[in-house]
């Protein structure tokens, strides 16, 4: 756990964040709507947080999910809006925020420190990041003290982003597409390609991209960045490694993602109508390899037949299965 910041300087990077939604600018997107007056931004949700699901989950990178799980605490909403979302079911469908959004935070992490996971996961936190924050502090002020993962698309804004710094101690960031075209098709995300490469290597100027794994087999600090492999080269995850390399050098952990399957409405879009080919995705296995990227972690290609989340069963959506393999 970063322990720089006490627990007032968090608290008032809450309020600076806070202030950040009215007009709300949190995120690219800068829908500049009242959030702290109830408007609801490009994510769907207004003043408050509402969670989806809060579990021990097995199935992430193993420096993020140990022996133990992650302790990941799934946000409804979100400032994506990607016709294949496989958590469309809480992204896309935000539920009504009911009660204290900051207390139901609190206490979801302290039980989940409770029930021995290794970290903390903000899976999805763009959107809702003060509440989250602010939470932090009190959870931190009752002896709460696993380190904190910021599980992101990589849309985020800067401004937000340097208002957690010494908050967040391991990023999970997706650089999903390297066209901004494609973004903006699938994923109604403007400038996404700019966006999301500023926001990495803010990530990474915050917590590094060579620290150790830790005596338990975990993370404690650091960054890995996820590439999810569409069909039809949809991603351009080549492009993106490209950018990797030459930016942050080939010893970052990256995470190359088999897992894609149509869901939500993608069986209505051609090219995303059906799932990764094993060829596609070993063409950039086999790359980042030729690459040299030291730090990669793959998954079987048939993670796509069960990595399928059902956040109906809001106290167990995935089945827990470890699927990736180190690689390098």
């Amino acid at each position: 756990m970063s322990n720089k910041l006490l627990i007032e300087e968090i608290k008032a990077r809450a309020k600076s964040l806070t202030e950040l939604l009215s007009p709300c600018i949190l995120c690219p997107h800068m829908c500049a709507v009242d959030r702290a007056g109830g408007e609801l931004g490009e994510c769907g949700v207004g003043f408050g947080a509402t969670i989806a699901s809060a579990v021990p989950h097995f199935g992430e990178e193993p420096e993020i999910s140990g022996k133990r799980g992650s302790g990941t605490i799934f946000f409804s909403g979100c400032n994506l809006h990607c016709c294949y979302c496989q958590n469309s079911q809480i992204s896309q469908n935000p539920r009504p925020i009911k009660g204290d959004s900051v207390k139901a935070i609190v206490d979801a992490m302290i039980s989940l420190k409770a029930r021995g996971c290794h970290n903390i996961n903000w899976v999805t936190p763009s959107h809702i990041a003060p509440f989250a924050v602010l939470a932090l502090a009190i959870a931190r002020s009752q002896g709460m003290d696993l380190p904190i993962v910021y599980n992101s698309s990589g849309y985020d804004g800067l401004e937000c982003l340097k208002l957690l710094d010494g908050i967040v101690d391991i990023y999970l960031a997706d650089l999903r597409y390297s066209d901004d075209d494609c973004a903006a098709e699938f994923s109604l995300a403007p400038n996404y390609v700019s966006a999301s490469r500023a926001a990495v290597l803010e990530m990474a100027r915050q917590v590094g991209t060579d620290n150790p794994i830790g005596a338990d087999g975990t993370l404690e600090r650091g960054l890995i960045i996820r590439l999810l492999v569409l069909p039809n080269d949809l991603s351009g995850v080549a492009d993106t490694l490209y950018f990797i390399k030459e930016n942050l050098g080939t010893s970052v952990r990256i995470a190359l993602m088999a897992q894609y399957f149509p869901a939500y409405k993608a069986s209505n879009e051609l090219l995303l109508s059906r799932p990764t080919s094993f060829r596609e995705y070993s063409k950039i296995v086999d790359l980042a390899d030729k690459m040299g990227f030291s730090n990669a972690l793959i998954q079987e290609h048939a993670s796509a037949e069960f990595y399928r989340p059902n956040f109906e069963k809001e106290k167990e959506p995935f089945e827990d299965i470890k699927h990736f393999i180190k690689r390098g």
